[in-house]
C-alpha cells in the first residue's frame, strides 16, 4: 500500500507562523542520556550556515576531535574541513584553548572527565548528495560535513538534536533515517545513533516537500521530494519505488522474508539539471532533473509518455537500494571500519560498483518497469561507453577500483585514454559472469550473490570469497574468468555470451566524432574536450581545449563550423583537409585526414570455441547495437525470478 501525501504538509502538523514555531522549541523535548550530544539548527539562511553545539560527558585530558575528509561511497578527498568556522570550546564556565593540528584535527585544552561543550559554524553550499546545503528553500547535510568525530569515543552511543531556529521557516519539515527519541509532528527534535558511523550515514533533508509513505515486504519506506513542479506524479512514484523495492528484497531474501533495515527514507532533491545519488545504510540522498520525474495524466496530456529521464531516475532509485545489501552491508573487508583520516583503498569496487550498475537495470525489466527493448537500450549504452575509451586497454577494472581517489573523481583531458570505469566495466563483468554461469549450468549470479551474503554474513568480504562461492556452486574454478576480466585489459567475450542467450550484437555505425577520435561540445564553434588516443584527431595534432574554428580543402574553398555535423556538409570522406584551430589565441593549420564511409555490418553469433572461456573470439567493436534474436531464450535470463 503506498499514501502521498501532498506537498508542503506534513501529518498532522498545523500551519504555523515563524514566531510561533520557534516558540515550540524542541528544548521542551526529553533529550536521550548519550555521552556525546550534538544540536544542529539553520543559524543564518541567506549566510548559508548551520549552528553546531557537541556536549561531551567526560573527555579525555587533551581530547581530539576531527572532521572526515571523506563521505563512504564517494572516493574523494573532499576536505569537509574547509567550510567549518568559529570553533570554541568551554569547560564549566572558562573558555578553553582550541589548537588545530593539522587540516581537519584540534586538540582541547582541557580536563578529564569534566563536561566540554563546543560551538561551531559550516557553511553548507554544495547542492550534491555528498556535503551540505542551506538556503532559504531547503536545508541539507551529511554529518560527515557538520559533525566532529571525537577521538576514543566513535563507538559510544551518540544523540542528534535538530532544532528549530528563528531562522527556520514555519513550513518546514524533517526527514532523516536516524532512530527517533523525541521529536515533533514535523520531525524536528532528538535523535539517537549507536556510533559515530551510524550518526554520520544518515543524511538529513530540511525544507517543505512533498512526501509519500509505502510499505514493501513489510518494511515501512518513505519518500520526499524537494523541489518538485506543479506537473509532478508522486503517486507514480511511489508505485513504482514499491516495486523495485519487493523485486529487491525479494532477490536478496525471497519470499516471505524482510531485509535487514526496519525503514527505509528516499530523498530526492529536483533541480534544473543534475543527476546522482549516494548510498547509505537505511536511505539515500538522490538528486535528478525536475524533467526526469514522472508527469500527471493531465501534464502528459492523451496519448503522452513519461520523460526518458524517468527511467533513468528509475535506474538510479533501484541502484542505491541495491546498495543497502551490496556495500553498506556486504562490503569490501577494507571498509570493515572507515578510516575518516584518509584514503581507503580497495580493488574491489568493480564489483560493489559495477555488480551493482549490471542489477540497477536488470532488476527494473525483471519487475516489468521497462521492457526488452528498452533493457538492450541501456545494455547497449553500457557497451559503448566501454569500447569506446582507450583507457580499457590500459587500466584493468580492478587498477581502476584502487585509483579511484586519483583518477575517477578527478577526470581530466586524458582520462578516457588512461583509465576504465569500474560502473560501467565492472557492470559487463558482472554480465559475462551470469552469462557464462547460465550456459554451464543452472547456476546463475543471483544465486552468488545471495551465497556471498549468506558466507560472509552480510558483512566484509574479500575476491577470494567470490572466487570461493563460485567454486562451491559450479564445482570448478574460475579464477581464469576473474584474472582476465578483472585484472587484465583485454576484451570481454560479449558477442559470444550474448549470442548464447538470445541476443545478437551488431556493429553499428559510429558517430562522427567517434570515427574523428574525439569528444566536442559545439555551441557557435566546436570545442574539443577530449582527443582519443590513436584516432585521426590525434594524428593531426588536434588538442583538448582547441577551438575548431572551420576547414578548407585542397580546392581552397574554406567553410566556418559551428557544429562538428556540418563537416560532411562541407568536405567527401576519405578526403586530407586544413582544420583551422584556435589555441591559447594563436591561429593553427592542421592538416587532417577524414574517416573513410562508414559501413555497418551485422555481428554474427559466435560460435563456441576451443579456447578458454574466458577468451573472447575477436575483439567487440567500438561501436554495437543489440537486437533480440531468441525471446525465448533470452526471457530465461531478462525476466529470471
Amino acid at each position: 500500500m503506498s499514501t502521498s501525501i501532498p506537498q508542503n504538509t506534513a501529518p498532522s502538523a498545523p500551519k504555523l507562523s515563524a514566531a510561533a514555531a520557534h516558540a515550540l522549541s524542541t528544548d521542551a523535548l526529553e533529550p536521550p542520556h548519550a555521552p556525546l550530544q550534538y544540536r544542529v539548527e539553520a543559524l543564518d539562511l541567506h549566510a548559508h550556515l548551520f549552528a553546531v553545539r557537541l556536549r561531551i560527558a567526560a573527555p579525555q585530558a587533551g581530547q581530539q576531535l576531527s572532521l572526515p575528509v571523506w563521505i563512504p561511497g564517494s572516493y574523494l578527498v573532499r576536505e569537509f574541513a574547509k567550510n567549518l568556522q568559529g570553533l570554541k570550546a568551554t569547560q564549566g564556565r572558562k573558555a578553553i584553548s582550541v589548537q588545530q593540528l593539522d587540516k581537519h584535527r584540534w586538540q582541547l585544552d582541557c580536563k578529564a572527565g569534566q563536561p566540554v561543550e563546543l560551538h561551531w559554524q559550516v557553511c553548507a553550499y554544495d547542492t550534491s548528495v555528498r556535503t551540505a546545503w542551506l538556503d532559504s528553500r531547503r536545508g541539507f547535510f551529511n554529518g560527515t560535513s557538520l559533525l566532529l568525530r571525537v577521538h576514543g569515543q566513535e563507538r559510544t552511543p551518540h544523540a542528534l538534536e535538530i532544532a528549530r531556529s528563528a531562522a527556520t521557516p514555519a513550513d518546514w519539515q524533517l526527514a532523516t533515517g536516524l532512530t527517533p527519541h523525541a521529536v515533533d509532528s514535523q520531525g524536528f527534535g532528538h535523535y539517537l545513533a549507536a556510533d559515530y558511523d551510524e550518526l554520520v550515514d544518515c543524511p538529513v533533508e530540511l525544507g517543505a516537500f512533498w512526501q509519500g509513505r509505502f510499505t514493501a515486504c513489510g518494511v515501512p519506506h518513505r519518500f520526499v521530494v524537494a523541489g518538485a513542479p506543479a506537473s509532478f506524479d508522486g503517486d507514480k512514484l511511489l508505485r513504482d519505488t514499491q516495486t523495485i523495492c519487493e523485486e529487491e528484497i525479494r532477490f536478496w531474501h525471497g519470499k516471505g522474508k524482510k531485509p535487514p533495515h526496519r525503514s527505509y527514507v528516499f530523498m530526492l532533491n529536483a533541480t534544473d539539471d543534475n543527476y546522482g545519488g549516494l548510498e547509505h545504510r537505511n536511505s539515500t540522498a538522490l538528486i535528478c532533473g525536475r524533467r526526469d520525474l514522472p508527469r500527471s495524466a493531465s501534464a502528459l496530456g492523451e496519448g503522452g509518455k513519461q520523460p526518458e529521464g524517468y527511467t533513468t531516475l528509475l535506474g538510479l532509485i533501484s541502484h542505491e537500494y541495491f546498495h543497502t545489501w551490496n556495500v553498506k552491508r556486504l562490503r569490501p573487508a577494507e571498509f570493515a571500519r572507515y578510516d575518516y583520516n584518509a584514503e581507503n583503498y580497495t580493488q574491489l569496487l568493480w564489483f560493489f560498483e559495477g555488480f551493482t550498475s549490471y542489477y540497477d537495470d536488470l532488476l527494473l525489466r525483471r519487475a516489468g518497469l521497462i521492457d526488452n527493448a528498452q533493457y538492450l537500450a541501456l545494455l547497449t549504452k553500457t557497451i559503448n561507453q566501454v569500447q569506446q575509451t582507450p583507457g580499457r586497454q590500459v587500466q584493468s577494472v580492478a587498477q581502476s577500483s584502487w585509483d579511484a581517489w586519483v583518477k575517477y573523481y578527478r577526470q581530466d583531458e586524458n582520462t578516457a585514454n588512461a583509465t576504465v570505469s569500474y560502473y560501467t566495466k565492472g557492470s559487463l563483468v558482472a554480465l559475462c559472469l551470469d552469462l557464462a554461469l547460465r550456459r554451464e549450468g543452472p547456476v546463475t549470479l543471483d544465486q552468488v550473490m545471495r551465497g556471498l551474503w549468506t558466507r560472509c554474513h552480510g558483512g566484509p568480504m574479500a575476491e577470494a570469497d567470490v572466487l570461493a562461492v563460485l567454486q562451491e556452486l559450479t564445482g570448478r574454478s574460475w579464477e581464469t574468468e576473474i584474472t582476465q576480466w578483472v585484472h587484465g585489459t583485454g576484451e570481454l567475450p560479449l558477442a559470444e555470451l550474448l549470442a548464447a542467450h538470445g541476443v545478437l550484437l551488431q556493429a553499428d555505425r559510429p558517430a562522427l566524432a567517434q570515427q574523428l577520435g574525439l569528444r566536442v561540445q559545439d555551441k557557435r564553434s566546436v570545442l574539443i574536450k577530449t582527443v582519443l588516443r590513436g584516432g585521426l584527431a590525434e594524428q593531426a595534432g588536434l588538442m583538448a581545449g582547441d577551438e575548431w574554428l572551420g576547414v578548407e580543402r585542397a580546392g581552397g574553398d574554406g567553410w566556418r563550423l559551428s557544429k562538428l555535423q556540418d563537416l560532411p556538409l562541407y568536405t567527401r570522406p576519405g578526403e586530407v583537409v586544413t582544420a583551422l584551430v584556435a589555441r591559447d589565441h594563436q591561429l593553427l593549420r592542421l592538416s587532417l585526414q577524414l574517416p573513410a564511409a562508414a559501413k555497418a555490418t551485422a555481428r554474427p553469433a559466435l560460435k563456441r570455441s576451443g579456447k578458454s572461456p574466458a577468451a573472447p573470439d575477436t575483439e567487440t567493436p567500438a561501436n554495437i547495437k543489440l537486437g533480440m534474436q531468441d525471446a525465448a531464450v533470452a526471457a530465461k535470463w531478462l525476466a529470471a525470478q
